[in-house]
């Protein structure tokens, strides 16, 4: 019998909604071996947590009070040590999330378990435990295995699992976070929409552009598209890369899930799987692409094989 353990992450009193994606594979992985779900909630009111924590498939909500009110990687590394010791969870899932990459390492480490980053499939195959990752700039994927580890810790992308529709009723235990000396100090957060930018997470209709729009100069004219259509725009890693949009503009695993969107428009975009963890469970995405075996159409509703300029023409023309 192997329990998973879910690390709950959360930021100014929002959870990740990873977290609900991640209790999903959890349980499937849990019900392999007979096992159960644990959900932990590290936050200085857990509590406030509980009821969103509380999802089919989980078993148990573990309540942590921690001191700090925001993320402190030496106290979360200190806790979630101590109840991977006490509980012994065979898998112990987190967010792929900057707050994780900041303690999940040196807790490996400490604790000599098997480790994975960015997985986005996690199964047994017989006993062993494997998980799914992107290699060698996301050409080929990769199955890991840990053996000889009876602890694993993945971390988990965003987007990959469907997160449970249904509530439940589990158990609610708490635990004491141990003490733990801390080596930096959080100061401030920054965000960007609050100085003019905008809030792709929260828009419901967004054009995204990638790298077919070939040149900084040739940026404006679908900022103006998408003004006209009354979409915000948006943008793949490239372009915010290089500077042609700011950072917030961006879509994907290391920019923005778009998980308020009704309609999604991505033009020149060729749909790595970084930025369809961004935007993949938008109900209504359309794909624009002059290359009919893009990996964006694989997640479109709607594709459109052809220049996006000349449909960007069009558009305009249409709308007069």
């Amino acid at each position: 019998m192997a329990d998973i353990l879910v690390i709950g992450e959360q930021r100014r009193g929002v959870l990740s909604p990873v977290v609900a994606e991640t209790v999903s594979v959890a349980k499937e992985l849990a019900a392999a071996k007979g096992g159960k779900v644990l959900v932990a909630i590290l936050a200085s009111k857990p509590s406030d947590f509980t009821p969103q924590l509380s999802l089919a498939g989980v078993d148990e909500i573990i309540e942590v009070a921690l001191a700090s009110e925001e993320f402190q990687s030496d106290l979360f590394e200190a806790t979630v040590l101590k109840l991977i010791e006490e509980r012994k969870p065979g898998v112990v899932l987190l967010p792929h999330s900057i707050d994780s990459l900041g303690y999940a390492p040196s807790l490996v480490v400490k604790g000599n378990f098997g480790f994975a980053t960015d997985v986005f499939g996690i199964s047994y195959d017989g006993d062993d435990l494997v998980a799914t990752r992107q290699a060698y700039q996301e050409k080929v994927r990769a199955e890991v295995d840990f053996p000889g580890k009876s602890t694993v810790l993945l971390t988990v992308r965003a987007g990959s699992f469907k997160p449970p529709e249904e509530t439940a009723s589990p158990s609610v235990t708490s635990f004491a976070a141990p003490a733990a000396e801390a080596h930096t100090r959080h100061i401030a957060f920054h965000d960007p929409e609050a100085s003019g930018g905008v809030d792709l997470t929260a828009a419901e209709y967004i054009l995204s552009i990638g790298r077919g729009v070939g040149e900084e100069d040739n940026v404006g004219q679908f900022e103006e598209l998408a003004g006209t259509i009354g979409f915000t725009l948006g943008c793949s890693r490239p372009i915010a890369d290089s500077g042609w949009l700011p950072k917030y503009r961006q879509v994907g695993q290391s920019g923005k899930t778009v998980s308020s969107c009704k309609v999604y428009i991505a033009m020149g975009i060729s749909g790595s799987v970084q930025h369809l963890a961004g935007m993949k469970h938008v109900p209504n995405i359309i794909a624009i692409n002059k290359d009919p075996e893009a990996s964006i159409f694989s997640a479109a509703r709607y594709g459109v094989v052809g220049d996006m300029f000349e449909v960007a023409k069009e558009l305009k023309a249409q709308l007069g």
